[in-house]
């Protein structure tokens, strides 16, 4: 099973460029974030032509997130539990009836800038909560795999030019023993868990200063395995060549194999 996370930033902006890659890479479960649509806008037609059935949490012009998936999705859940009175779409989970069971999240973590301020501590807040539901979900010790973009720098080597980023959200030390702590639980960074030696590898380009161009990136999007999927963790890639389509995203997809 082949299961990926992309930050499309406006599926529908991007709605060409994520249908030929998904004919290219053929994923079987793509977790989408920044969708910028409400759920009666999403454009599921263009997917379901191409076999996924679809499962969203959107909202008007900011956040979004949706779950695509060539197999059957059920006890779909939206939004992360613990947030009374937040309003962001930022979370949706289902179970995918595949040729294993796996529980798949689509999450779009804050980004917290400015930092510090209110958008900083609703970023640690949404993580603590995020940690919440994982330590639950392990509990059922099922195969679960966390997908997003996390607005997290893990490590110096994530960011081409670490030092740009010390008093950014992403990066800050709060950020990084949160994301540290979240791992701790049990989880696997499953990218890392494939390559953990590798460096230059990122799956985020800005569109301004010519990023892309001098391959400025940082490495934001990451899926997290519990133990029972991550015994079936087969391979792991980022697929970098999409930042070069025609109006592409600023982010690529990450993309694990389940054997």
């Amino acid at each position: 099973m082949r299961i990926a996370t992309w930050n499309v930033n406006s599926v529908k902006a991007h709605l060409d460029a994520v249908l030929a890659w998904l004919k290219e890479a053929k994923p079987d479960v793509v977790c989408l974030q920044e969708i910028k649509c409400e759920d009666h806008a999403f454009p599921a037609p263009a997917f379901e032509e191409l076999g996924y059935s679809c499962a969203v949490h959107g909202q008007k012009t900011y956040n979004g997130v949706a779950l695509l998936s060539r197999y059957t999705l059920e006890d779909v859940e939206k939004g992360l539990p613990g947030g009374d009175g937040d309003d962001h779409a930022r979370f949706v989970a289902a179970t995918v009836l595949g040729p294993k069971v796996v529980r798949v999240a689509s999450l779009y973590l804050p980004n917290g800038n400015p930092a510090p301020g209110p958008k900083y501590d609703y970023k640690l807040a949404w993580m603590k909560r995020l940690e919440a539901y994982a330590r639950k979900a392990l509990l059922l010790e099922e195969p679960l795999v966390l997908a997003g973009d996390y607005n997290v720098i893990p490590e110096p080597r994530d960011a081409r030019f670490p030092e740009n980023w010390k008093t950014d959200a992403l990066f800050l030390p709060q950020t990084r023993a949160a994301f540290t702590s979240l791992k701790a639980i049990g989880l696997t960074d499953s990218y890392r868990a494939i390559h953990p030696l590798k460096t230059g590898v990122y799956s985020f380009w800005d569109y301004q200063a010519g990023a892309w161009q001098k391959d400025n990136g940082i490495l934001i999007d990451h899926l997290l395995l519990s133990p029972q999927a991550a015994d079936r963790l087969a391979g792991a890639e980022i697929h970098k060549h999409v930042r070069g389509w025609e109006k592409p995203s600023d982010h690529v997809p990450v993309m694990i194999t389940l054997k």
